[in-house]
């Protein structure tokens, strides 16, 4: 792309993605979820946490399908950890009112309250990284993360109908 181009990114725009690779490399590398995970109690790798989690912020029980397109991930892999959190007692399956051969999965109350530990843990991490920036400060960023993740994913979505012809 030529810098003169009218469809050249800006500068700026250009400037964020190394800074959100630099950031992801720092939280995998700094094992942020592990440690979480740790300090919640939590035997569970990374995706057996991303499912917990998902439940948890969910204002309802999910299908199996609804999680992975939360996840953005295929449904086997979200089988697998769902039966793996049932095991541990972390959730479980309820009947679908609106159809009765599928179920549904929401965290049992070990589940929510690990659920809660861990985001707890996080959410401190997080509180004492941004500990010195102003209440401006940390306004903005919740604002405009919020943001950016809202229209990443849109983005994402439009960009997957748009390869998936003739489905939906």
């Amino acid at each position: 792309m030529n810098a003169e181009s009218p469809d050249a990114p800006s500068a700026d725009v250009l400037a964020v993605v190394p800074r959100l690779a630099q950031l992801s490399n720092a939280v995998n590398r700094g094992r942020l979820t592990e440690r979480a995970a740790e300090a919640a109690g939590l035997a569970l790798d990374r995706p057996a946490v991303a499912v917990l989690m998902t439940l948890h912020m969910a204002d309802r029980p999910l299908r199996i399908g609804e999680i992975a397109e939360r996840m953005q991930v295929v449904g086997p892999h979200v089988t697998r950890q769902v039966q793996g959190l049932e095991r541990r007692g972390l959730v479980r399956r309820v009947a679908d009112p609106h159809d009765r051969r599928a179920s549904l999965i929401e965290p049992t109350p070990e589940g929510a309250q690990a659920a809660n530990r861990y985001a707890t843990s996080l959410v401190g991490w997080f509180s004492e990284a941004i500990a010195g920036w102003s209440d401006q400060e940390r306004a903005d960023l919740g604002r405009l993360l919020g943001r950016l993740v809202d229209d990443v994913t849109a983005h994402l979505g439009r960009l997957d109908e748009e390869e998936a012809p003739g489905v939906g």
